[in-house]
């Protein structure tokens, strides 16, 4: 219990730890084991669900929901399991309460993984507002979900879900639509992190795909600029899920990062 919440958190492996933040609506269980299993040979892997998602309930259902609120969410976690530091690694909406912790409690931040990332406000390349709509919709068939998260020549491939796990229970549709005014509310002016960048003082690894319709590519090139100590890793082929089409490489590549001085 940290606060008005009841996390729910996985942890795997040993060593220093590496705080994984899920995206929009997912569960701990939409990370791929593969990468998983690879972070998990050199780090203490922290996974956890944001409040009324899977199985972290809210107690006091009173809450306005908000980036800057998850933040406090995921450092009241780390001082219930007693971390005190951590790299940070978001995928999508996770990106964004990586980049609230990493700004509101930088004591307890080590080196940061952006992963399909933006920086919010009014500067950052939205997606289709079609797309948006579609992924806010319960009654949307998979297809537009996976279109969503990978490139349709890719899922033209007999092995396209080979690591994207497939029976996943969706999210209750109130927390989905409170999570989804946060998200609004992040691409407001003022809503974001652009104004607050220059101060990051992370060491920054942006990840993202050169197909990614969700994350367009290039709210990378916006966000190096502000950061002083920060890199860019675009994939080919890649979509919003990439981390799903290249697991081994995509673990691989956090890894260097990581280790590298």
């Amino acid at each position: 219990t940290t606060g008005d919440v009841k996390m729910a958190y996985r942890t795997i492996g040993e060593g220093y730890p590496l705080l994984l933040c899920m995206g929009f609506t997912g569960v701990m269980d939409l990370w791929p084991t593969v990468i998983l299993q690879k972070l998990a040979t050199s780090y203490k892997v922290i996974l956890f669900e944001n409040r009324g998602i899977g199985f972290s309930t809210i107690i006091n259902d009173t809450s306005v929901f908000s980036m800057k609120l998850f933040a406090r969410d995921a450092a009241n976690l780390m001082n219930a399991l007693n971390i005190s530091k951590a790299h940070i690694m978001g995928w999508s909406m996770g990106t964004y309460i990586a980049e609230e912790l990493a700004l509101g409690y930088p004591e307890k931040v080590d080196k940061v993984i952006l992963y399909a990332a933006d920086c919010g406000d009014d500067i950052t390349i939205q997606p289709d507002s079609a797309l948006w709509a579609s992924l806010n919709d319960p009654n949307a068939p998979p297809e537009v979900k996976l279109l969503a998260i990978f490139p349709a020549e890719w899922l033209k491939r007999s092995d396209a879900l080979a690591y994207f796990p497939l029976h996943i229970k969706e999210a209750d549709t109130n927390i989905c639509k409170r999570q989804n005014v946060a998200v609004i509310n992040w691409f407001k002016e003022g809503g974001g992190t652009h104004a607050r960048l220059s101060s990051f003082g992370k060491k920054t690894l942006l990840i993202t795909g050169d197909q990614d319709i969700c994350t367009p590519w290039q709210n990378t090139l916006i966000m190096r600029p502000l950061i002083d100590s920060c890199k860019i890793l675009i994939l080919p082929g890649g979509g919003h899920g990439v981390m799903y089409q290249y697991p081994y490489d995509f673990a691989d590549h956090v890894l260097t990062f990581l280790k590298e001085n």
